[in-house]
This record gives C-alpha cells, sequence and structure tokens, in this order.
C-alpha cells in the first residue's frame, strides 16, 4: 500500500479491461480503415490507385503537424472530465461519424469528398489516440503492472482486429446477399490476430524468462520465418489446393508481428519516465504525441507502397468477387455497426479509468509544441521507439492492404500483379522487420533501469512535497 501512495498503483481487471477496452473501440473503426479502406477506394469508390496513394500520404503529412498541436493542446488542459479520458468522448463522437462517411460514396467518384472526410477522420482519430496513450502512462508507475495493461490492452486490440479482419468479409457479403459466405477469406484475414488470444497472456512471463530485448528478437524472427513460407507456399500452383499450408504460413507469420509490435507499447510510459528523469517534467501528451508522429508516418509509408505496387504492377480492380462484393450499401453499412460499437466502448472505457500520474497544473502551462521536437532531441529510448514504431507500422499497413488482395481472386489477375500482392504480403513486410530487429537493439532501458529511475523520480517528489510542508509551517 505504501507503494501505490508513491504511484505505483495496482489496477483491478475491470480497470485493466476498461483500459483495453479503448484500444478494442479504436480497433473496430482505425483497423477497418487501414485494412478495407483502399480496397474501397479502388474498388468500389472508384479511385485511381495512384491518386489513393497520394491522398494516403498527403493525410499523413497533415497528421505530422496536427499531432503535436493535440500532444501540446491535451498536457496544457485539465477538463473537468479527467486530463486524458475526455477526448474518448468529446472526440470519439465525431470520430465515429467521420467513420462512417468514409465508407459513403454519394459523392463518388469525388477525390475532394474522399480527402474532406479521410482527413477529418484521421485528425479526429489523433485526438482521441493521443490522450488515450497518455492515459497509459498516468495510471500508474508500476512495470509489472504496465506490462500486465500492455497485455491486456493488446489483447482487446487484437480482438478488435480480429472482428475486423475476420468479421468485415462475412458481415459485408451477408448484408450484400452473396449465397456463399467467405469464410476461407475470413479464416485468412482473421489469423492475422487470432495469436494474440494464445500470446498476449503469456507475454509478462516470456518477458521474465528471456528478457525484453530476447523477446523482441525471437519474435521478429518468426514472423520473417511465417513471411518467407507463405511466399513459397503462394508460387506453388495451384495456390488455393494448398490452404491448409497458407493457413499455417500465415499463423506463424501473426504470431511474431503480434507479440513484437504489441508489446512495443509497453516502451511508451518507460520513454515518458525517462523523460521525466532527465527534465522533471512529465509531458506525457507530448511524448504520444511524438510516438504517434512516427507510428503515423510508417502507417503513411505503409499507405504508400501499396497503392503503388497495384499501380505499377497493372493490378485489374473490374474484377468482381465473392469474398469481397462492390455493394456500397453493404460497405456503409458495415462501416456504420462496427464505428456505433467502437463509440459504446470508448465510453466504458472513459468511466473505468482515472488519471494518477501526471504533472502538476503549475507545470502544465508552460507545455509547449516545441517542447514535443525537444523531447525527441534530448530523449535517446524515445528517438529509438520512434524510429520503430515507423518499421513496424509500415510493415502492418502494407501486409494488412496486401492481404485484402491476397485472397480476393488473385488467380484472376496477371503474373506481375500476382507477384505485386506477394510483395505487400511477405516481402516488404519481412524487408522492414529486419530492419525493425537492428533498431530495437540500440533500445537501452532494462526493467532494472526504468524501477530505479521511477523510485528517484517518486523519491525526489516526496522530498519536494517534505520540503514545502516545512515552509508552510513555517
Amino acid at each position: 500500500m505504501a507503494n501505490e501512495n508513491k504511484g505505483f498503483y495496482k489496477l483491478n481487471w475491470l480497470q485493466r479491461i476498461g483500459f483495453g477496452s479503448g484500444d478494442l473501440a479504436q480497433n473496430l473503426i482505425y483497423q477497418t480503415i487501414s485494412i478495407y479502406l483502399l480496397f474501397f477506394y479502388v474498388n468500389i469508390y472508384g479511385l485511381d490507385a495512384g491518386d489513393a496513394a497520394v491522398m494516403f500520404l498527403v493525410v499523413r503529412l497533415i497528421d505530422v503537424l496536427w499531432d503535436p498541436i493535440v500532444g501540446a493542446f491535451v498536457d496544457k488542459r485539465n477538463p473537468k472530465w479527467g486530463k486524458y479520458r475526455s477526448y474518448l468522448v468529446l472526440g470519439g463522437i465525431p470520430l465515429t461519424g467521420f467513420a462512417i462517411l468514409c465508407f459513403w460514396d454519394g459523392f463518388a467518384p469525388s477525390l475532394a469528398y474522399a480527402y474532406l472526410t479521410y482527413v477529418g477522420l484521421s485528425m479526429l482519430y489523433t485526438l482521441v489516440n493521443v490522450p488515450y496513450g497518455a492515459l497509459n502512462s498516468s495510471l500508474t508507475r508500476d512495470t509489472d503492472e504496465i506490462t500486465i495493461l500492455t497485455a491486456t490492452r493488446m489483447f482487446m486490440a487484437n480482438l478488435g482486429g480480429l472482428a475486423v479482419s475476420a468479421g468485415i468479409p462475412i458481415l459485408v457479403s451477408y448484408i450484400a446477399g452473396v449465397a456463399e459466405l467467405p469464410f476461407k477469406t475470413a479464416l485468412f484475414m482473421g489469423l492475422g490476430s487470432l495469436p494474440a488470444f494464445i500470446f498476449m497472456p503469456l507475454v509478462p512471463a516470456i518477458k521474465r524468462k528471456v528478457g525484453k530485448k530476447n523477446m523482441f528478437y525471437i519474435f521478429l524472427s518468426v514472423a520473417i520465418f511465417g513471411m518467407a513460407m507463405l511466399y513459397i507456399i503462394s508460387k506453388l500452383d495451384p495456390m488455393h489446393e494448398h490452404m491448409t499450408l497458407i493457413y499455417i504460413a500465415q499463423f506463424i507469420k501473426s504470431t511474431g508481428v503480434i507479440v513484437a509490435t504489441g508489446y512495443m507499447w509497453a516502451l511508451v510510459p518507460e520513454v515518458i519516465s525517462y523523460g521525466e528523469y532527465t527534465t522533471g517534467r512529465r509531458i506525457s501528451g507530448i511524448v504520444n504525441a511524438l510516438t504517434g508522429i512516427f507510428f503515423k508516418a510508417g502507417m503513411a509509408l505503409g499507405g504508400v507502397i501499396p497503392g503503388l505496387i497495384l499501380a505499377w504492377t497493372n493490378y485489374n480492380a473490374a474484377e468482381e468477387s465473392q469474398d469481397f462484393p462492390k455493394d456500397s450499401h453493404a460497405w456503409f453499412i458495415a462501416m456504420m455497426i462496427y464505428a456505433l460499437v467502437g463509440l459504446v466502448l470508448l465510453i466504458f472505457c472513459f468511466t473505468q479509468c482515472k488519471e494518477r500520474v501526471v504533472m502538476d497544473e503549475k507545470e502544465t502551462e508552460n507545455v509547449k509544441v516545441s517542447d514535443l521536437w525537444m523531447e525527441f532531441i534530448r530523449n535517446r529510448p524515445l528517438r529509438i521507439l520512434a524510429f520503430f514504431f515507423i518499421t513496424a507500422f509500415a510493415m502492418m499497413s502494407v501486409g494488412n492492404a496486401g492481404g485484402a488482395y491476397y485472397m480476393n481472386d488473385l488467380y484472376k489477375q496477371t503474373p506481375l500483379a500476382q507477384e505485386g500482392v506477394l510483395w505487400m504480403v511477405c516481402v516488404v513486410p519481412a524487408i522492414l522487420l529486419v530492419l525493425a530487429m537492428w533498431i530495437i537493439s540500440k533500445y537501452e532501458l532494462s526493467d532494472e533501469k526504468i524501477d530505479k529511475i521511477n523510485m528517484e523520480i517518486e523519491a525526489r517528489a516526496a522530498a519536494e512535497a517534505a520540503k514545502e510542508a516545512e515552509t508552510a509551517g513555517k
């Protein structure tokens, strides 16, 4: 209990699940966008693949300007509903509306409408995601608790990913009245999230056994091996006769990706504490805005590459598919259902989370947008984590977009277009994971070091509080 009074709080399971429901909510909305929006724009809405690729890049460049503004705004203010959790509701309601509008084709094929809705959605997502990320580090300093919290969060995030990757093809086909529902496609896409339910609960034990860095090395290697398997198996002709092997390769690939990219979020509170230790200020919003910039930079890269590959390989978007029907009404209704469920979950997250480790109001008054880049320059672990985010999210964005095309009657495409899709699903992600492995090798904050840092921060705070009390008593 004494430790809890110094910021090392323990959370109950309702609080952990409540916090995780925020990531589940965001995944129901944003994973649908990440996996299926390019397909919707090119195959249904009628945009040129090259125009869509450029738009994905432009939106991410806007994020580079917008994210630090949101981070500084959040850190400087203390809304009555909670410093960070308020935005789950205030930003979540309009986010839901824009997510639904992204899948409305009333102005198709208007590029201006696509820009308006996608830019609006991305800006509102930042208004929810940056405070949500900061909320993680405001709940406790306890590294073991943060590991459990992150494992719970990633478990629920992948529950959302599973609901999107496997559920959207079935739901859209059902609404469209397709006679044979695409269960094979749903299984392939769902295997992208399924390993989370097996391995994420084991992450705390795995980390204690092999250490933080070794855990990254092991699971990044597993992911690369799975991608190599998937590429080789996909070259066997005819591909559809080897679906069991494809499912196995997809499961292996996804196991590595999920654990490595899931645990990286546990490093964010560490670099926040490191920044507080070196500067005396706990600017969680600024740090999460910075990590947001870099994961969106990765998504920008990951969003551009698939569109360019499709354009270069002359992918034929005119082919109708039983797995992904072109019924725009079905896509609109499916997005509406997922977005509204996401909003309910954001509200639940709001009710279960309370900020406990935050800056004093007198410290927040001086937070500026420029603090973001100053923190980036002086905080080396943050720089390492930022570049890991770029490669990890670029890998996931390319792979997710490629997955939608991989199961979309790939055999109907030209050999060049088929090869392009395989590069999206296997080759480009594997190259990015090799780079990610090298980047994470430079990360220097061990559990022992971060625990020592947190205890010293709390000791400083206690000494300062005692000094103020002594001064007030005179």
